[in-house]
């Protein structure tokens, strides 16, 4: 299941409830509804937003019963600690199968990495923004644990790039008073910032500009040094 598409690829919600047959849904398993929740809620938080977000709106959405949401979640900011997990885990799924790690170089690991992100930024907003992104905005006062639960996971993101930022700048940038940590950040700080004003535009252009835009400032942050020998007066 491609990142950009950490939901189901048609909302359980938006199919016909009555293309469910009784047998069907008798046989769904606990496993199973518990999934469609999780899905649900990668899906309607990106698309809603958490606070607009209601437990009739995920359930709808899952096709299924407010007991049944009761049974697996206590709360929708249970379902949403939950769902923090959830997208994380897809995530790594998804990052560490993709093709740039197999580079042996750290610079072009990382400029792979750039190149990936910018070919996943397709379809509708909700598919491609960031589920912990938003749920930060919103809950980064009122909701502490939920806060936590999306640092420790955008965290352990940005330690994963970090080990090739370090890599490549002791290659080629090894007397560069900048850290390994500060550049992770600012990769995933113009992520975020690009999933904002993609919202805010409707449009995915100026995510897709942005992150050319740091392709070049990495090519740049990590250029070899010249050796410009000045000539003497005579």
């Amino acid at each position: 299941m491609p990142f950009y598409r950490l939901t189901l690829d048609r909302p359980v919600g938006l199919v016909p409830t009555g293309w469910y047959g009784d047998d069907l849904m008798a046989v769904q398993t606990a496993s199973d509804t518990r999934t469609r929740l999780l899905d649900a809620a990668l899906h309607t938080i990106r698309a809603r937003g958490y606070a607009a977000t209601t437990v009739d709106d995920l359930c709808a959405t899952a096709a299924v019963s407010k007991g049944s949401f009761f049974h697996h979640f206590k709360s929708k900011d249970a379902l949403a600690l939950a769902a923090v997990d959830h997208f994380s885990t897809m995530a790594v799924g998804l990052f560490s199968s993709a093709s740039y790690h197999q580079a042996t170089d750290p610079l072009e690991r990382l400029l792979g990495y750039v190149d990936f992100r910018a070919s996943i930024l397709s379809g509708e907003l909700p598919e491609y923004t960031c589920l912990l992104g938003t749920l930060v905005q919103e809950t980064y006062d009122t909701h502490p644990d939920i806060r936590d639960a999306c640092d420790r996971s955008m965290s352990a993101h940005i330690s994963e790039l970090t080990r090739d930022v370090a890599l490549a700048k002791q290659r080629y940038r090894p007397t560069a008073r900048w850290t390994a940590d500060s550049v992770g950040y600012f990769m995933q700080s113009v992520l975020q910032g690009s999933f904002i004003f993609a919202k805010a535009t409707q449009d995915a252009t100026v995510a897709r500009d942005n992150l050319a835009h740091l392709r070049r400032y990495l090519e740049m942050l990590f250029a070899k040094p010249r050796n410009v020998k000045r000539k003497e007066k005579t």
